[in-house]
C-alpha cells in the first residue's frame, strides 16, 4: 500500500531542547494512524512539522508526495488540520464559521453550498446554522471544528487531541464520523493520550518526549509486551513497559 506520510531522521530543536529526536516512520494511505503519548511529549510539534507550520532542524519527509520543506503550501491544500483548541470563531454563527474556512481553503464558490450542506448533515448541525458558535456544547463545537477542517474535502486529516474536554457520548459520536471518513479513503493522523481511542486505530506509534518507542498495530503492541512478561497486557501496560525500558536505557 502506498504511503501517505514518509519521514526520515526528523529532528526539531528549540535552542538546546530537543522536541523531536531523529524519528523515522511511514503512514499508509487510508489508515487511521494514532500517535499516542503524554501531554507535552512533542506530538503537536510533529504535526506542525508535517504541515509546514514549523521548519525541521534536520531530516526529511513528505506528505501525500509533497516535500514538507519545499511544498508546504501544497500540503495544506490537500490536508485538513483540527487543532486542540478547535480554532473556531465563537462570536459568529455556525454557518459563518463554515463560510470563513471555505474561503481560507479556497473551496470553489459553486461548491460551497453543497459542502456546507454535507458538513451540517455529517456533524448533526442541521437547524443550528444561525446559532452563535460560542453557545454550542463542547460536542457540537468539536464536530463543527471537524467540519471546518474538511470543508475542502482533503485527502488527509490531522487531528490534534480532538476529543479533549468532551463527554464520552460526544467522543463516541466523533469517532463514528472518523470511521466514516476513513472508509471513504481519507487518511487520518490523530494524536491522543486516551488508550481506549488508540484501540480504534489501524496503527499506533508510542511517542515519549521526542522519541518513537514502538510502532505497530494495537494487538501487536500488546503481544510484544505479553511475550516478554508472559501476561495479557493492555495498551496502557505496553506503554508503561516501553517507557520504563526507555528510561532505563537513558539512566544506563
Amino acid at each position: 500500500m502506498e504511503n501517505a506520510i514518509e519521514i526520515k531522521n526528523l529532528t526539531k530543536k528549540f535552542g538546546d531542547f530537543v522536541a523531536v529526536n531523529n524519528i523515522s516512520f511511514n503512514v499508509k494511505k487510508g489508515e487511521i494512524f494514532g500517535f499516542l503519548g503524554p501531554n507535552g511529549s512533542g506530538k503537536t510539534t510533529v504535526i506542525r512539522l508535517l504541515i509546514g507550520l514549523l521548519d525541521a532542524t534536520s531530516g526529511s519527509g513528505n506528505v501525500l508526495g509533497y516535500d514538507i520543506i519545499k511544498d508546504n503550501a501544497e500540503i495544506r491544500k490537500h490536508t485538513g488540520y483540527m487543532s486542540q483548541k478547535f480554532s473556531l470563531y465563537e462570536d459568529i454563527t455556525v454557518e459563518e464559521n463554515l463560510d470563513f474556512y471555505a474561503g481560507i481553503y479556497g473551496v470553489p464558490k459553486d461548491k460551497i453550498n453543497q459542502r456546507k450542506k454535507e458538513i451540517l448533515e455529517m456533524a448533526d448541525l442541521v437547524g443550528k446554522e444561525k446559532l452563535i458558535t460560542g453557545s454550542l456544547s463542547g460536542g457540537w463545537k468539536q464536530r463543527l471544528a471537524l467540519g471546518c477542517a474538511i470543508i475542502h474535502d482533503p485527502d488527509m486529516l490531522f487531528l490534534d487531541e480532538p476529543t479533549g474536554g468532551v463527554d464520552p457520548i460526544a467522543r463516541r459520536q466523533f469517532w463514528d464520523i472518523i470511521y466514516n471518513l476513513s472508509q471513504k479513503g481519507v487518511t487520518i493522523f490523530v494524536t491522543t493520550h486516551y488508550m481506549d481511542e488508540a484501540e480504534h486505530c489501524n496503527t499506533i506509534g508510542f511517542f515519549y518526549y521526542g522519541n518513537v518507542l514502538l510502532m505497530d498495530t494495537p494487538n501487536n503492541m500488546k503481544k510484544h509486551v505479553g511475550s516478554i512478561d508472559k501476561v495479557k497486557p493492555s495498551l496502557e501496560d505496553a506503554f508503561v513497559f516501553l517507557v520504563d525500558q526507555k528510561n532505563n536505557e537513558v539512566e544506563s
